[in-house]
């Protein structure tokens, strides 16, 4: 017997070392492997000392005052104390309060606007779609707080905000009140508007490729079109309602800029505000608003695992039946939606092009009298800063080299998290296409989409303990690491979408004439699904150019664009922040038409687009 089992040993080692090779002969395999140690550091890590941040105290800050501790020690002063303490209420509860009213109202309103929008552009005879489908999707690829500096440069007056008149009280005398100017109203607007592209998006794709036999039958039935729009057509749009919401409400909940321009307190403003004399009880801040994202993401998993299927035995409808507007309402309703993009897709360009040659940015008292000749270049082109007033010492944006240098910077970074992005998104989709269910692979899919979920800025905050423990905080590589990271969601599954629709028969044909992994993701994959995973790279580099959440804790003010040009709105030159967002804007728009035009890759394609 004991001879047997001897004998046995050495089989079953090679056996062992066979089923390893066949294991790592897959490059999918090496690839989830890889991925799923890299990925759960790079993710997990930094929550992880985030969460050690909360009980640490910290030297100089409240915490080490009331509890007489030293650094490196640890407590639950700042858990107590922020819960129950004195200053809760303005600390947390009031923030907290605010900031679920305004995801909600954030869902609502882009969801509202959106679906609306969607529904009108695929199911009904509107007239110039294309231009409008192009247009809508201006204020998602502008940076966030664009429209929030239009509405304060448009409603703000001396009578209710104090400083100079806006555009609306120079031109016709009009002082909106202050809930219309500044705090949850213009904030939840102004971010709904902004996120208004998500519900288009998906929604308008369920709208477009929606079977038209349900409808038709309910309308055989005499079913009024109310309740088939209830009974049918919403709980067919239900998947996209709810991954909306998914998107927009972890998104709402961390905005720092819009909040901050408009004057509400927020869990985002308020880290921002604790975050030097309470460090431990800012960082529970972050903590509590990646709960609520992945809160949103089990309940949205628990929605829909329960969710009814709709089928049809009589199979796809070939052609959608769309709703008539009438002779001049197809044309009306086109006119109400080019108004409305016109003040928020164009305007806010114009805007921010006036503000630069205000010789007091913001005020617009000029309009009354007509007298443009106050008009001034300065903020452009001024070389040398004696005997000229109000620039604080700092050169014309044309001549001013910190502003180029942080330009430069700002798509270093773009670049750089997109290519990081972009190729392990790549690869991480297409690993898990080929292990559609595996547990290691939904294990890698999930960590990979973990950080879309969580707030920016808590994102952020994370990454700067995580990078202040590696000593590499303030650096370009912190702000790559922090990039890449937060961004390869965008790329996985925009890969991973595009994987699953190839046939595994075609790489299998490959394999067959014994032609090389990388020949086959070069010579027969990549090309078969160019513009997805075109996108998987493009997505990262946009949304980067025109971050500032992420990034505005991880490095000083001039390292890139978003931080510098808050630095300058802090600093009261509002004209640099302005021309700083122009620049921006015409940047995003140029790359973004340069990528339309070389790669036929369209945001709104598939909707309404061509």
């Amino acid at each position: 017997m004991a001879q047997t089992i001897a004998m046995a040993r050495p089989y079953l080692s090679q056996q062992r070392m066979n089923q390893v090779k066949t294991f790592f002969s897959k490059p999918q395999n090496v690839i989830l492997l890889l991925f799923g140690i890299v990925l759960s550091i790079s993710t997990i890590a930094p929550i992880l000392y985030l969460a050690k941040d909360t009980v640490a105290v910290h030297a100089g800050t409240v915490d080490s005052v009331r509890t007489g501790l030293k650094e490196g020690q640890y407590t639950l002063y700042n858990w107590i104390d922020l819960f129950t303490g004195k200053l809760a209420r303005i600390n947390l509860w009031v923030p907290l309060l605010n900031t679920v009213i305004l995801a909600c109202l954030t869902c609502f309103i882009s969801i509202f606007y959106g679906g609306l929008f969607a529904y009108l552009v695929t199911r009904t005879n509107l007239k110039f779609k294309q231009y409008l489908s192009s247009i809508f999707i201006f204020p998602y690829i502008m940076p966030q707080w664009t429209l929030a500096m239009v509405w304060r440069n448009a409603f703000n007056s001396n009578a209710v905000t104090g400083g100079a008149d806006g555009l609306l009280a120079s031109l016709f005398g009009i002082h909106v009140p202050l809930w219309w100017c500044q705090g949850l109203f213009p904030s939840a607007l102004v971010l709904g508007l902004h996120y208004a592209p998500f519900a288009y998006i998906l929604i308008g794709g369920i709208f477009r490729n929606m079977d038209a036999n349900l409808e038709e039958a309910a309308t055989i039935l005499d079913t009024p079109k109310w309740k088939s729009f209830l009974c049918i057509t919403l709980p067919l749009v239900k998947p996209a309602i709810l991954s909306t919401i998914l998107l927009v409400f972890g998104s709402a909940m961390g905005s720092y800029p819009v909040p901050h321009y408009l004057g509400l307190t927020t869990l985002s403003t308020k880290y921002v505000a604790l975050s030097s004399a309470r460090a431990g009880e800012a960082s529970i801040i972050a903590v509590i608003m990646m709960i609520f994202g992945v809160a949103i993401l089990m309940l949205n998993q628990t929605s829909t695992s329960s969710r009814k299927n709709y089928t049809t035995v009589t199979g796809k409808s070939g052609q959608i039946s769309k709703a008539n507007l009438g002779r001049y309402g197809k044309y009306i309703v086109a006119g109400i939606f080019m108004i409305l993009t016109l003040f928020t897709s164009i305007y806010p360009i114009i805007s921010f092009g006036i503000e630069t040659f205000l010789p007091n940015p913001g005020d617009y008292s000029f309009l009354k009298t007509g007298d443009f000749s106050h008009l001034t270049t300065k903020w452009w082109t001024t070389s040398d800063t004696l005997g000229e007033y109000g620039l604080f010492g700092q050169l014309g944006m044309l001549h001013n080299k910190q502003i180029w240098k942080a330009f430069a910077g700002q798509l270093y970074v773009a670049l750089v998290c997109a290519l990081c992005a972009g190729t392990i998104g790549t690869l991480v989709g297409y690993a898990v296409s080929k292990h559609r269910r595996n547990k290691a692979a939904a294990y890698v899919n999930s960590v990979a989409f973990l950080p879309y979920l969580m707030p920016s800025l808590s994102v952020g905050v994370a990454f700067l303990i995580f990078g202040k423990t590696l000593s590499i905080g303030g650096t370009f590589l912190i702000l790559m690491l922090t990039g890449t990271v937060k961004y390869i969601p965008f790329a996985s599954r925009a890969s991973l979408n595009s994987m699953l629709q190839i046939s595994g028969e075609i790489e299998e044909a490959a394999i067959i004439q014994n032609i090389p992994w990388v020949k086959r993701m070069f010579g027969i994959i990549i090309p078969i699904q160019k513009s997805s995973i075109i996108s998987s790279f493009l997505l990262p580099f946009m949304t980067c150019l025109r971050e500032l959440t992420l990034f505005m804790l991880l490095c000083d003010q001039f390292k890139i664009m978003t931080t510098a040009m808050d630095y300058f709105d802090e600093m009261g030159l509002y004209a640099f922040s302005s021309g700083m967002n122009l620049i921006l804007i015409v940047t995003i728009l140029i790359f973004n038409a340069l990528i339309n035009k070389l790669t036929g890759a369209s945001i709104d394609k598939g909707v309404g687009g061509k």
